[in-house]
């Protein structure tokens, strides 16, 4: 297991793909603290890559390799090797190489110019962020085995959560302005990975005076120890579940 997870760390580590995003990060990263007056600015630019570059290069990515792997797959299951054992290398090999990415593109600038909890959130928001959608991109390769639809799955998958999610709460929101639904708002952040982190990164910048009412909701259960450690369960659940999913459809699935 140890030996697979090597060969494909290595090999995606050596991917253009995968250098060219690291480089990418890390310019955004870097320019933003240069060009900003305060470190405050530079971090929310880099949430926003956090909230939506990171989340897509690692579904898109982690599906294609998955599909392009096929005939990888395929070999190693002609092998006296289990297939839990295959599919959980092939995680921590993407898993690992893309966290690994994210940090040295955004990880090192943000311990050099931020290195305080709100710099350290970052990164551990960032580094969950990358395992949860590779672990939805491993969901929707498994789903189908035509690699164009596949690749729409994930692609619709990052559309919903980075941008239609959004929409929907806030049309909830004005639709139920009459009723006191704030308090419920809480528990329907927990639907999206992107919010959660979001709502996380926020609240450590001081910002949620910005969010009105609901901010103010969100700051007293999310602010507490106990919201954090829900918040950071709730994403790691997120890549254990359809993890698993996927697990359970691949020791099933007749290649």
């Amino acid at each position: 297991m140890n030996r697979i997870i090597k060969i494909i760390l290595l090999d995606i580590l050596k991917n253009k793909i995968v250098l060219a995003y690291t480089l990418i990060i890390a310019v955004l990263a870097w320019s933003s603290f240069a060009l900003e007056d305060s470190s405050s600015k530079g971090l929310l630019t880099i949430l926003n890559v956090i909230l939506f570059t990171v989340p897509l290069v690692s579904i898109l990515f982690a599906t294609i390799y998955l599909y392009n792997s096929s005939e990888f797959i395929e070999l190693l299951l002609s092998q006296p090797i289990k297939r839990a054992k295959i599919w959980i290398s092939l995680f921590l090999g993407l898993s690992l190489s893309m966290v690994i990415a994210f940090f040295v593109g955004a990880g090192i600038p943000l311990l050099i110019f931020a290195s305080n909890a709100v710099g350290f959130m970052m990164i551990l928001v960032g580094c969950i962020i990358s395992v949860v959608f590779i672990a939805l991109a491993f969901l929707s390769s498994i789903v189908t085995r035509d690699k164009a639809k596949g690749i729409g799955i994930a692609i619709m998958t990052w559309l919903f959560f980075a941008l239609l999610f959004d929409g929907i709460v806030l049309f909830l929101l004005f639709q139920l302005s009459d009723y006191p639904i704030e308090n419920a708002m809480v528990g329907v952040t927990a639907f999206s990975p992107i919010d959660l982190a979001r709502i996380q990164i926020l609240l450590h910048l001081d910002v949620s005076a910005m969010m009105g009412y609901t901010g103010a909701i969100f700051k007293d259960f999310f602010g507490t120890t106990v919201g954090l450690f829900v918040s950071f369960l709730l994403l790691i659940l997120w890549a254990i579940i359809p993890f698993t999913v996927s697990l359970l459809k691949f020791k099933n699935k007749d290649l």
